[in-house]
């Protein structure tokens, strides 16, 4: 199989259904930026394997075909997908590793060592996938389940930098004000 098809060629590609929209549109930006987030995460994964965070990859790949899809097919695509339930999972995994965290004491600077901030670089990327899917959601109130599952994402990364501070023994650093 060739890897290039040539149909993008004039700046458009196709989604889940066959419909073809151009590569701008807010449907790209958004799943997009959810790919490059899995492979950011894949960048954590090769400094830490993390079981969980190859689950959030599987989640994402789903996430991303369900944004590459219309969301009045997503019944027909996507019946069996359970964001809500997921959801559910990333907090469960949030309460259990902030339990052995100490109190915060200010903004933390994203530092400590690259897989720290390879960390927190995912994190920001989430929050951009984020924000793109609320400019979908806005237009669309059924990709509330996506924002609400990946705002809660964009939450355990940085509580998993926080874990990742303790569990090697790297102080925090707080953001002091220059006034």
């Amino acid at each position: 199989m060739k890897i290039y098809t040539k149909t993008g060629d004039k700046g458009t590609t196709s989604l889940v259904d066959g419909s073809r929209v151009y590569k701008d549109d807010a449907l790209l930006e958004a799943y997009g930026t959810i790919d490059e987030l899995n492979a950011q995460i894949g960048v954590v994964i090769a400094q830490n394997s993390e079981e969980f965070l190859t689950k959030v990859q599987n989640m994402l790949f789903v996430t991303g075909s369900l944004l590459a899809t219309p969301p009045e097919k997503w019944e027909t695509f996507f019946k069996d997908v359970k964001l809500d339930e997921f959801t559910s999972e990333i907090e469960a995994e949030i309460d259990r590793m902030q339990t052995e965290l100490p109190k915060m004491t200010g903004f933390i600077l994203p530092q400590g060592n690259m897989l720290i901030a390879t960390t927190h670089v995912c994190r920001t990327v989430c929050r951009r996938a984020e924000r793109n899917i609320v400019k979908l959601m806005r237009q669309d109130e059924r990709y509330g389940t996506v924002q609400k599952m990946i705002n809660r994402l964009s939450d355990y990364l940085f509580i998993l930098a926080r874990n990742y501070h303790k569990k090697f023994g790297i102080d925090e650093t707080n953001w002091k004000s220059i006034k």
